[in-house]
């Protein structure tokens, strides 16, 4: 009786306070009722949308600004987009490893976003000073532009990284009901960035096609502002991460304990090797894999003198080794979608210098502008996470019993192989508007509207594959190196762009600039998508090789870390494991 009793009293705190290691804003165990879940993660979506609302005002526009106000080439234009789109998406790297480790996600938030208002309002006053604007001095003028967009490249580097995973902090993976939020979490942030996007590319494109590019700036400024404001005011409700120092650094032991004790025989029971009792950390313990088993040695628990010998860079946890190799097991998945990454540049450089040279009216009175088509790949993916979240992920569940309804790497999968079928329509497409602009007599040009099955298909890829990707590289890294993780998914647009810079320039070398030429209509783009294309289903094949061998991150549920209280006297039996089922 008086066991059941404190069993059930132990419950009861454990589902009043969140027991992960995270805090309130004044530093103690948090209240689940008051703190984190929706009610937190709600301010922090909507400074999301302003960001993307801000960034893909931007972006969208970057290629059309280059050529026509900068006067640069085509081939140049989009190698400078790729460039800053690759210095923007790899930025979170370092953003994500200084959050993790010294900053924390909510200061590097704080931070990394008055950097990205600073970048705003030079891009303003570059545009509203007189003497500033191309037109009186084109120089300065430029290098002004270029500082300004790599302030926001800067900010975004620490905001995307830390900002995200900041929202997914709000969710304990303890609790049944916040694991499945957390679920959905993902999902929906994914439709208030699409919702970001879809305005920043109509409304703000629309300002500095008619009012003026410094007029649009101006705004997006006070957005981001607004959206700053919105976002200190629910401080009480946040959940935090204490940042514990360099995440990098529990990896680095592991590999130099392993390498001191390459001459010891592993045990023939795991259970032999070290780890802390479970009422002794707060920590999530992950279970033993078979998977680069030479990093178990570090593990192994060396006696001299029938005494212990310990040390930091002498002996790791089971737990240590096992999120090595999660961080090593990565490395495979990140390269087989970088094709993905090169695949996604294309829809802000060459389709919307495609939709610029193509019939844009709609009615007697507008003109849609160049970067606005964009919005066809925002409403793909807005209408594809939205589907997965209230219908087919539901059913899927109920088909397969897994908690996810597929696992995450399926569902990249799927999303790399409907951009490989975009990139196919992109090329006939093209194909056909070359045809058009040289056919006697004199034709029409074809309507832009001919674009909008790419842009939708890689909208749909989109939707499975990135959202996907944000999972998993929030989920398999070590619980310490979540900002990092989103940064190592950032990284994959990012490294993908500048792949394509790359991939421009030797193909530009190879054909002697016949597949790009001064403009569209003197090149060759329908080629080089059927290359992206070609290179997409070699590399899916890779894709499913690497996938179907990866083993899922398993985490001791025995540990009573949900309960709040410690189990050491789980018997043998009693420990499950938490695992995603396989690819």
């Amino acid at each position: 009786m008086g066991g059941g009793g404190h069993g059930e009293a132990a419950e009861n705190a454990g589902e009043r306070w969140v027991e992960d290691s995270s805090v309130d804003f004044q530093g103690r165990p948090p209240l689940r009722a008051s703190t984190g879940s929706w009610k937190a993660a709600m301010f922090i979506i909507l400074i999301e949308f302003s960001e993307r609302l801000s960034y893909f005002g931007i972006a969208t526009s970057l290629m059309i600004y280059l050529t026509k106000v900068l006067h640069e080439e085509m081939k140049f234009a989009a190698k400078n987009v790729n460039y800053w789109t690759s210095v923007t998406t790899l930025m979170p790297l370092l953003g994500g490893f200084l959050a993790d480790g010294y900053l924390g996600r909510f200061s590097t938030v704080l931070f990394s976003t008055l950097i990205y208002l600073a970048g705003l309002v030079i891009l303003a006053i570059s545009q509203l000073s007189p003497r500033l604007k191309p037109e009186h001095n084109l120089h300065l003028h430029e290098i002004l532009f270029f500082v300004g967009i790599y302030l926001v490249s800067v900010g975004t580097g620490g905001h995307k990284p830390a900002l995200e995973s900041f929202g997914a902090d709000q969710f304990d993976d303890g609790h049944a009901g916040e694991r499945v939020q957390k679920m959905s979490y993902f999902n929906w942030w994914n439709c208030a960035l699409c919702a970001g996007v879809l305005l920043g590319v109509t409304l703000v494109v629309y300002l500095q096609e008619r009012v003026g590019w410094g007029a649009a700036d101006v705004v997006l400024a006070g957005v981001m502002a607004a959206s700053l404001a919105v976002f200190l005011a629910g401080w009480r409700h946040y959940r935090y991460r204490v940042p514990e120092g360099s995440p990098l650094t529990p990896l680095v032991r592991v590999v130099v304990a392993a390498a001191r004790k390459w001459r010891l025989q592993l045990p023939d029971d795991a259970n032999e090797l070290y780890e802390v009792k479970p009422q002794n950390i707060k920590k999530r313990l992950l279970c033993h894999t078979d998977q680069l088993r030479f990093l178990d040695k570090a593990a192994i628990v060396e006696h001299d003198g029938g005494e212990e010998r310990r040390g930091a860079w002498r002996l790791a946890t089971v737990t240590q080794v096992e999120e090595t190799k999660l961080v090593l097991a990565m490395v495979p998945i990140w390269v087989a979608t970088l094709p993905f990454g090169i695949t996604a540049a294309q829809v802000s450089t060459f389709f919307i210098k495609q939709g610029s040279v193509m019939d844009r009216r709609m009615g007697p009175h507008f003109t849609l502008p160049p970067a606005s088509t964009f919005a066809m790949a925002a409403i793909g993916m807005i209408l594809t996470v939205a589907v997965y979240d209230k219908l087919l992920e539901p059913y899927l569940r109920r088909l397969t019993g897994g908690e996810r309804g597929i696992s995450i790497l399926k569902r990249i999968g799927v999303g790399i192989a409907f951009t490989i079928v975009a990139m196919a329509v992109a090329a006939i497409v093209e194909r056909r508007r070359l045809r058009n602009t040289t056919s006697p007599p004199a034709a029409t040009a074809m309507s832009v509207f001919w674009l909008v099955p790419q842009f939708v298909l890689m909208g749909i890829g989109d939707g499975f594959a990135l959202v996907g990707l944000q999972e998993y590289f929030y989920d398999q890294v070590p619980d310490s190196m979540r900002s990092l993780g989103i940064g190592l998914y950032l990284s994959v647009i990012g490294a993908g762009s500048f792949l394509s810079s790359q991939l421009i320039t030797a193909v530009d070398h190879i054909t002697g600039g016949g597949w790009f030429g001064k403009d569209l209509n003197s090149s060759r783009l329908d080629l080089f998508y059927w290359l992206l294309a070609g290179i997409g289903v070699g590399n899916l094949v890779f894709y499913v090789v690497v996938a179907t061998r990866y083993s899922y991150k398993t985490v001791k549920s025995g540990s009573g870390r949900v309960a709040g209280i410690g189990v050491g006297d789980d018997k043998a039996g009693d420990v499950e494991f938490a695992a995603t089922a396989a690819y």
